[in-house]
């Protein structure tokens, strides 16, 4: 069943396991968004190779550092003192749901850099995930392998 990659995201994040692997691999310096999109990449069989990894890190990069990444810092240095100021609980919450909708702008971005890709013509692994995850310094193979065995239930 092909699915845009917004409802794609959702579905897999909410499957076990998957949330806290992307908030590991997240904390790791990865780009959770462009994790995500490997991954609906993958179980769609495109075929892989490093300019189009390069095309996605290029949409992806300069939105994460200048939007996503600001509002979830903000969000998080509100987290304790939060806790203790309702005005500061409430424009938190704002915070956190203009952290999803960049998060869901930047998973629009991609989905339409990788309009007109078919799927591979071979029956060769398309490693999407290894490829994007590749930018961390050791990127945790366990949280890579929980999103790789959510993916392939999908």
């Amino acid at each position: 069943m092909q699915t845009d990659l917004w409802n794609y995201c959702l579905n897999l994040y909410a499957r076990p396991g998957v949330e806290q692997a992307c908030l590991h691999l997240q904390g790791q310096g990865l780009d959770v968004c462009l994790l995500l999109c490997a991954a609906w990449l993958e179980q769609r069989a495109v075929a892989c190779d490093e300019r189009r990894v390069a095309q996605l890190k290029a949409c992806a990069g300069p939105w994460q550092r200048e939007v996503v990444q600001p509002l979830r810092q903000l969000r998080t240095n509100w987290r304790e003192a939060a806790t203790h100021d309702d005005a500061l609980a409430a424009l938190r919450a704002q915070i956190k749901s203009l952290e999803l909708e960049a998060e869901r702008t930047l998973l629009r971005r991609l989905e339409s850099v990788t309009q007109g890709w078919p799927s591979a013509q071979s029956q060769e692994a398309c490693d999407w995930l290894q490829r994007v995850a590749c930018d961390a310094v050791h990127p945790d193979c366990d949280a890579l392998h929980q999103l790789r065995a959510a993916i392939n239930l999908a």
